[in-house]
């Protein structure tokens, strides 16, 4: 974080500079326009459909005063600074992978993935807003970096799983190099016997195709779609085996102080629907992909059968309860979310 400290204002006069294919966008016409920098390639069809959709709506909420300008991953500070460059002001804000601050405490690892814990993006987007999730991803932050405000958190798919070659069930990983985000994910990968390697999701398709990694948990169908990993990689799995990760939305608390109550209303309202409405579109164009792609039949489409799934799922809690073991606030993560699922009838 020292480095940030000096010469921020330069600095992030410098870096937004930098920042090229974006500036020009139809949110320079709102009072306000918020820099937030995504965990979203700028291929991917979730960060397309929020600009498309859902961008020029936060402007038409607050009346032209406010907007945001959603950035790719990487493109102002590398993935996992965000938190620091929003504390300094180098971003306004990050809306992306809570996984990417695993190393600071573990308790991002739980909250960021639960692994083969929730059932659907629904169930976590409860969890973050009425069953003390935000609540809990704010006190993290209070806890390790200074200035960062919480707007909310959710998921919006399940991902799909891509691979070049057949995984039909947990032995299969025996081997197998996935790229999997730091943290929990590589933690259960590995107690599969597979070897989890990390690396940005902006470098997972060229080390697909050059033989570096096997398989890749990536993203939703749609967005592997989108990146073109099923032409390297002809064995996805669907619906997902593993993994529905909660992104967060996160704002300085410096700049959340400057916006008026309206419009602090507005961004915490329009973040929930655009997550709402991000969700309801990727189900359904996950599975008209997969349909389409199950009649060309140039992919073999890997469904596992609920014994695999329940198998890889006790793997996954023997790991939860490992990782709550290793910080307060874990375990505090941990328990909030089995209080959750229990109440949700989950567990």
């Amino acid at each position: 974080m020292m480095k940030f400290n000096m010469l921020k204002g330069g600095i992030k006069a410098m870096l937004l500079m930098s920042v090229t294919g974006f500036a020009a966008t139809a949110a320079d016409a709102a009072d306000r326009v918020l820099k937030i920098q995504t965990s979203s390639n700028a291929s991917h069809a979730s960060l397309a459909y929020l600009n498309e959709e859902w961008v020029p709506k936060l402007e038409a909420m607050t009346g032209g005063s406010l907007t945001v300008e959603l950035l790719p991953v990487d493109a102002v500070v590398p993935r996992r600074e965000t938190a620091e460059a929003i504390s300094v002001g180098i971003l306004d804000g990050d809306l992306t992978s809570i996984n990417y601050f695993s190393g600071i405490d573990p308790a991002f690892a739980l909250m960021g993935d639960l692994i083969a814990g929730y059932d659907s993006a629904d169930q976590i987007q409860a969890f973050c807003a009425q069953g003390g999730g935000k609540e809990m991803l704010q006190k993290l932050f209070d806890a390790h970096y200074e200035g960062v405000h919480v707007i909310g958190c959710g998921a919006y798919a399940r991902e799909a799983f891509v691979s070049k070659v057949p995984i039909r069930g947990v032995a299969d990983f025996k081997g197998i190099k996935v790229r999997s985000p730091e943290g929990l994910a590589a933690d259960v990968f590995k107690r599969a016997g597979a070897a989890p390697v990390s690396m940005s999701g902006s470098e997972t398709y060229g080390a697909l195709e050059k033989g570096v990694i096997d398989a890749a948990d990536n993203s939703a169908y749609a967005n592997n779609d989108a990146n073109g990993m099923h032409k390297v990689a002809k064995y996805p799995i669907f619906p997902g085996i593993h993994s529905t990760p909660i992104l967060q939305f996160t704002i300085g608390q410096a700049v959340y102080d400057e916006l008026t109550e309206a419009e602090q209303t507005a961004l915490e309202v329009w973040y929930l629907a655009a997550y709402n409405g991000l969700r309801q579109y990727f189900d359904r164009l996950d599975r008209q992909l997969v349909a389409r792609d199950k009649a060309a039949g140039e992919l073999e489409i890997i469904d596992w059968p609920q014994s695999e799934r329940d198998a890889f799922r006790k793997i996954a809690q023997e790991a939860w309860a490992d990782f709550a073991a290793q910080s307060p606030l874990a375990q505090e993560v941990y328990d909030a979310h089995v209080k959750f699922m229990k109440e949700a009838g989950l567990l």
